[in-house]
């Protein structure tokens, strides 16, 4: 008589956050277009069906890699502090940053399908919308595009290029300057924090 296996459970929860994590880490490497279905799964250790049942498509499994870490800063962050948050979780060694590769997975694929550009879209509207409250000038949302605009091509200078001297510069000097130089921009901005002594 066959032995009868004990019914295995699935946690949902897990096997979607695998997923993210796995995504965010193949588009962080490899970008949008080249990072696979077939490999996201792999790497996640599920069935690519299971891809499909949770997101519906590698494309909004894209745009939830993207929001997730943003949504949450966006949440958690008060808007004075959210460019300082944002520029820091950038300026992140490799090592640092593993647990949120969403800003190095949009940089890689930019210029790619309009997908990305979509999803990078949506997630730059809501980070726009809060730094322009920051602002009482009639241009505000200009001010605001701007700023977002000059935090993005810092990543991609110092993320995806790796140009130097920015590549190796001290975080807290990179802070010091882009705050600074920002606040005459949006004049509701918070003055950098100063690194802790610990």
């Amino acid at each position: 008589m066959a032995e009868i296996q004990p019914k295995r459970t699935r946690d949902a929860q897990a096997t979607r956050r695998a997923l993210l994590d796995a995504a965010a880490s193949l588009f962080a490497e490899r970008g949008f277009e080249r990072a696979t279905v077939r490999d996201i799964a792999a790497r996640a250790g599920v069935n690519q069906a299971l891809l499909f049942r949770y997101f519906g498509s590698k494309k909004a499994l894209f745009g939830e890699v993207l929001a997730r870490n943003g949504r949450e800063q966006l949440e958690t962050t008060a808007p004075e502090g959210l460019l300082e948050a944002a520029l820091r979780g950038m300026l992140l060694s490799d090592d640092a940053r593993r647990g949120d590769r969403s800003l190095d997975a949009f940089l890689r694929s930019t210029g790619g399908s309009d997908e990305v550009a979509t999803a990078g879209r949506l997630l730059g509207d809501e980070y726009a919308r809060v730094l322009a409250t920051l602002s009482n000038q009639d241009d505000k949302g200009l001010r605001a595009d701007l700023v977002l605009s000059w935090l993005l091509g810092i990543g991609l200078m110092r993320v995806v290029v790796g140009k130097e001297p920015l590549a190796s510069a001290d975080p807290d000097e990179i802070c010091g300057l882009v705050l600074g130089a920002a606040r005459t921009l949006l004049e509701g901005l918070a003055a950098p924090v100063p690194p802790s002594s610990s």
